[in-house]
């Protein structure tokens, strides 16, 4: 299966939102990724629902949002009815799993775990069956524009090995300092979407440095 792009909105220019959502619509990125951060899962705020709202009304390519905050079960309803197309939650920020995973296929959206450069692979093992993506992050989640973490290519092969022992359908994500240095390795090792935000929003040409990482 071919790689697919997964532009990080978190890195792009919001004064200019519109224009940045059209570029990408019209690029060969195949979804949008979007931070939604809390402050208190993370040390840091970026959008909410209303950015997610203007988004979706913006495109029609997938949207993944990603959920950087504490008890996202209290907003999965709110999310699935914006219009999410993959809705992927913290294993270390909640404890409701199952209860996330089946209301969101029950809307029939796809249903993501996103596990911490810290936290240990075997988390998530008992959701291995159940989810359809991993999303691995290659950074500390908070903020955009952090240095690759090395580890994370070991990870991911224990990540790839473990869904390919389960005979587990789940794709795995990679988010967090992708770029032209390490994207090949990480295509080698097994990622299926890569999410990548400073290294296209900084580039002068978008649809250039999509087209490279895939």
């Amino acid at each position: 299966m071919p790689v697919k792009i997964a532009p990080s909105i978190l890195a792009a220019d919001f004064a200019n939102l519109s224009k940045e959502c059209e570029d990408i619509d019209e690029s060969n990125a195949d979804w949008f990724h979007l931070d939604v951060m809390d402050g208190v899962f993370v040390p840091n705020i970026s959008f909410g629902m209303p950015i997610v709202k203007s988004i979706r009304q913006m495109t029609k390519k997938p949207l993944d949002v990603h959920l950087m905050i504490t008890k996202p079960e209290r907003y999965i309803d709110k999310f699935i009815e914006l219009g999410s197309n993959i809705l992927t939650v913290h294993v270390e920020a909640t404890n409701k799993l199952n209860k996330i995973i089946d209301k969101t296929h029950q809307s029939n959206i796809k249903s993501g775990i996103a596990i911490n450069p810290d936290t240990p692979i075997s988390r998530i093992e008992d959701y291995i069956n159940d989810v359809d993506l991993i999303c691995l992050m290659g950074v500390h989640a908070g903020f955009g524009g952090q240095k690759f973490i090395e580890k994370t290519y070991s990870r991911l092969e224990k990540l790839k090995n473990l869904i390919s022992s389960r005979n587990s359908s789940a794709i795995i994500e990679i988010d967090g300092g992708v770029n032209e240095t390490n994207f090949e390795m990480l295509k080698s090792l097994g990622a299926d979407v890569l999410v990548a935000g400073s290294f296209i929003f900084k580039s002068t040409d978008y649809n250039k440095a999509i087209d490279l990482l895939k």
